[in-house]
């Protein structure tokens, strides 16, 4: 089936299209919202733009794919492989990623607030004013990731790791960091507010101009951390280890 014919039978009510390959195909600007393309093939496809909302990508092959400015919010992507794919810009609001490939994927700009990333491997990714707000983010691998000014306030992230991961001027605010070990991260100008650090190791970050407001800091290691002109208003703050 060709992109044509795909359209065709769209426009006609058809809505499963499992498995379809479509290599390479140019998909920029339509709306294939609701429609089944779980197990497609769409490698290297040109779909900037598309419109994918409450669509079905699970196990989906998108390696390479355009998906810039792409509408795929409260899309179905588990286990779908979008490595290397462009997704600058585009839209994930509430969509499910869990367990799917973003290895070299460009992810600059994204929204994925609410989004489902359980499992996902973000090692090194370049994650710069992303917005994974109340996102779901259990087990995800965001080690040596660049998250200056990402917004993660209300996100879970319990059991990810974030070593060597850099958080500097991130929103943070009500993240739950309870043990989690942050030796060496980068959380300069981050907000706090809220957050809870208790029990967790901080040695080595560098917490300068930080806003950690109410913030639990009971039991936290802050050995040869960076605590040049934090901003601790009313933190709840227990003795450093």
């Amino acid at each position: 089936m060709d992109v044509e014919q795909l359209l065709r039978c769209y426009a006609l009510g058809e809505w499963d299209f499992q498995g379809i390959h479509l290599t390479e195909a140019r998909l920029e600007r339509i709306d294939l919202s609701g429609v089944n393309l779980a197990k497609a093939g769409l490698g290297s496809a040109q779909m900037n733009r598309i419109k994918l909302i409450h669509t079905n990508l699970a196990e989906a092959f998108l390696y390479g794919a355009d998906l810039s400015f792409a509408r795929l919010d409260e899309a179905n992507l588990t286990n779908a492989d979008l490595t290397k794919a462009n997704l600058r810009g585009a839209s994930l609001v509430k969509a499910n990623l869990s367990e799917a490939k973003l290895s070299g994927a460009v992810l600059s700009g994204v929204n994925l607030r609410g989004a489902n990333l359980q499992g996902v491997n973000l090692c090194g990714a370049d994650l710069r004013g992303i917005n994974l707000r109340s996102a779901n983010l259990q087990g995800a691998n965001l080690n040596w990731a660049n998250l200056t000014g990402a917004k993660l306030s209300g996100a879970c992230i319990e059991g990810a790791s974030l070593y060597g991961a850099k958080l500097s001027e991130a929103f943070l605010n009500g993240v739950d960091f309870r043990g989690f070990d942050l030796d060496g991260v980068d959380l300069s100008q981050a907000r706090l507010n809220g957050a809870n650090f208790a029990g967790a190791n901080l040695s080595a970050s560098n917490l300068s101009w930080t806003q950690v407001r109410v913030s639990n800091l009971i039991q936290v290691n802050l050995r040869a951390a960076n605590l040049t002109g934090p901003i601790c208003g009313d933190r709840i703050c227990g003795s450093p280890i």
